[in-house]
């Protein structure tokens, strides 16, 4: 069962970088709120188009942020993982087969919150190659 601090738990990395950077991230924080508001998608719309593009740029912090976003506004699962697997002929399988792994990181540490070993990454991410 998860709780809304499970999902809403901030990584170190970003909390670091957000405490040495602060107006850095206050600007990046007030671009992504301006983002979200300036049209008619939904949140859950958004978080899921934003999972999209950090899967096909293979970045697997920005993926397992939106996966965590997406599990607060109450997005389940199967549909975290069906907006990946549709975008499979646009960014190809193993792109999607990586992003898939990298959101299970964050959908099994909320479904059984234990916190993994410091330095330790998903399989998909090890070798994964950027364009």
């Amino acid at each position: 069962m998860k709780t809304n601090a499970d999902v809403k738990r901030i990584p170190d990395a970003y909390r670091r970088l957000k405490a040495s950077h602060a107006g850095f991230l206050k600007a990046v924080e007030a671009l992504g709120d301006a983002v979200r508001r300036a049209g008619p998608l939904d949140p859950k719309t958004t978080q899921l188009v934003q999972l999209g593009a950090a899967a096909a740029i293979r970045s697997e912090g920005a993926v397992h942020s939106h996966v965590r976003r997406a599990l607060q506004l109450g997005v389940p699962a199967n549909e975290i993982h069906h907006a990946l697997i549709a975008i499979t002929s646009t960014i190809g399988f193993p792109t999607v087969r990586a992003a898939l792994s990298w959101a299970d990181d964050v959908i099994n540490a909320v479904r059984s919150p234990r916190k993994p070993a410091r330095g330790v990454k998903s399989r998909a991410g090890r070798g994964a190659r950027r364009s």
